[in-house]
């Protein structure tokens, strides 16, 4: 192993000791230790960083960014053991935004998503979609959190999940409404009256009988969406997974404002449940949702007017 090879080793194992995955930086990391090794650098240099970051030809300029910013983080780590190290400029190969708008779907929108879901063959994999989908709505939980859940996961005495190992290594319980609990009981009882083989931990598994695989929801999804006849609002605005989890925070917030409870609390105690680090993350829902802008400002005009 290269010394730059060790370097790479103990920098990911810090970071990821710190909650962060690095999944992709890492493979990227990994690619452009190679591409130094190969050429016989040793010392990362900033045009040593940007020859590689654009290696890839007739892609969108922001990948070269991206490259550029795992090196970057990597690089600032080197400079601290080898002050000869250059650490890239931030404005050398810029990232544009390309955050989504989020997708808030109604109530119609979620019924006819299930709807489709019915339709789904075989029945095992109609009951799984349908009970997905349904506990992403009551819940909020991220995709990949839902697809991770174990039968032990579920606290069926007190109506507590078991979100375990999430975004940055975090853990956390979240209370389910009884109806919830129900429709998971429900469908846990129909796999094992359809498939009696299949009793595997995993909540939500495909018609194999293993865990479902997050690019098979994610495929299915877009599926339904089309079976829904949901169509995007604008290029940045289209029906994605992830945006039950936005409406589901959006709608809390709603509530809060309609009942006129203290939303600076409600959205600390959100962004508890949702597992973000801090309530920052929580707070960009406000700034996506028109609806939500409207009840600030009309609570505000309130609180001046008194």
């Amino acid at each position: 192993m290269t010394p730059l090879a060790r370097a790479l080793a103990d920098y990911l194992s810090m970071r990821r000791a710190l909650g962060f995955k690095l999944k992709n930086a890492g493979e990227l990391l990994a690619q452009f230790v190679t591409y130094l090794d190969e050429t016989g650098a040793d010392t990362v240099t900033t045009d040593r960083a940007v020859s590689w970051a654009t290696l890839p030809q007739g892609v969108d300029p922001n990948w070269w960014g991206r490259r550029l910013s795992a090196v970057r983080g990597f690089a600032a780590y080197l400079h601290t053991l080898d002050p000869a190290t250059e650490v890239p400029p931030a404005d050398v190969l810029p990232m544009g935004s390309h955050r989504a708008t989020p997708y808030l779907y109604s109530e119609d929108d979620i019924a006819s998503v299930m709807a489709a879901a019915s339709a789904l063959r075989p029945p095992l994999r109609a009951a799984t979609y349908q009970t997905l989908i349904g506990l992403l709505v009551a819940s909020g939980l991220r995709i990949g959190e839902a697809l991770r859940l174990d039968r032990g996961d579920i606290d069926w005495g007190h109506g507590v999940l078991a979100v375990r190992n999430s975004k940055f290594g975090k853990s956390r319980e979240i209370p389910l409404h009884e109806t919830t609990l129900r429709a998971l009981e429900s469908y846990l009882d129909q796999r094992d009256r359809l498939h009696p083989a299949l009793r595997g931990p995993a909540v939500f598994i495909s018609t194999t009988g293993n865990r479902l695989l997050y690019a098979d929801a994610q495929c299915t999804f877009h599926q339904l969406v089309q079976s829904a006849g949901l169509i995007p609002r604008s290029a940045s605005c289209r029906p994605r997974l992830h945006d039950i989890r936005h409406t589901f925070a959006v709608r809390t917030l709603q509530d809060a404002y309609r009942c006129g409870a203290d939303v600076q609390l409600r959205l600390t105690l959100l962004s508890t449940y949702l597992g973000h680090v801090d309530p920052d993350a929580t707070y960009w829902y406000l700034t996506a949702a028109p609806e939500l802008l409207a009840f600030g400002a009309e609570r505000l005009e309130r609180l001046i007017g008194d």
